[in-house]
């Protein structure tokens, strides 16, 4: 099913035909979508369709599961992502991630911020404390722990751990921030907070972000792409999609007829 649509702004992801495969089943079927930079794109559908498995394919996560094959176009400005020769440290320093669950490393919050840069070789410590302060910053978290910079980051709440787990992906400047179902863990004002943060962040970072909420979807992306039982069935500005969606599956998923 071949499903594009001309976005505003010059892509920075583009996709063609994506199909992948655990083992003999195949999960993703000639996915093709085009992400406009700089803008937050919505990723929804109902779970077990593929949201979370294409997101995966963009910074090459699926690397890590065994039997995985992947066929198909995946370009970040204009590079092949699964080019064998691409240095995967590298891209994932310009594609980010923030999963379901926060996922803050046993060490300090200062540690945490900065753990990324060291693993780059960045050991200037005016660097990095710019970097720390910054990240914070951006994540809407430094004013409740610039105190206590050096306490481990375990002792954070739920919400907190989250955006301090977006801190560690600003700090080494990516172009592009993938969040996996980032709020599903999360009480109902932690998640407020973050989707305040995606729209505060939206303009300086493409954000694409796999979410089961369509309300959320609604409030925080441009563009939402929709899809079921691998296929892409629909992508286009978020408002058009879900005011006056052109494929009657799409309407029936987002008026609850299913899914």
């Amino acid at each position: 099913m071949e499903t594009k649509t001309a976005v505003d702004s010059e892509p920075i992801i583009k996709t063609s035909n994506v199909c992948l495969f655990y083992g003999e089943s195949q999960a993703l079927f000639d996915v093709s979508v085009d992400f406009p930079g700089n803008m937050v794109t919505a990723l929804i559908g109902p779970s077990g369709c593929g949201k979370s498995t294409f997101l995966r394919c963009m910074n090459r996560m699926n690397d890590l599961v065994d039997g995985v094959r992947i066929t198909g176009s995946l370009q970040l400005d204009g590079h092949e992502i699964n080019d064998p020769t691409l240095d995967v440290i590298d891209l994932r320093r310009k594609v980010g991630m923030v999963f379901q669950k926060p996922n803050p490393f046993p060490k300090s919050i200062y540690e945490n911020v900065v753990y990324g840069l060291r693993i780059a070789g960045v050991n200037d410590r005016d660097t990095l404390d710019s970097a720390v302060e910054n990240s914070l910053k951006r994540a809407a978290l430094w004013d409740e722990v610039k105190d206590r910079l050096h306490v481990s980051a375990l002792g954070l709440s739920g919400g907190q751990h989250q955006r301090l787990c977006i801190a560690r992906a600003i700090a080494v400047q990516p172009e592009v921030i993938l969040m996996d179902e980032p709020c599903s863990a999360l009480d109902p004002r932690s998640t407020a907070r973050i989707e305040d943060l995606i729209g505060e962040l939206r303009g300086d970072y493409t954000i694409i972000i796999v979410t089961h909420n369509m309300q959320q979807a609604a409030r925080v992306s441009d563009y939402t792409a929709f899809l079921y039982e691998g296929l892409l069935v629909e992508f286009g500005a978020t408002k058009q999609l879900f005011t006056n969606p052109e494929k009657k599956e799409t309407e029936d998923y987002i008026t609850g007829r299913f899914g």
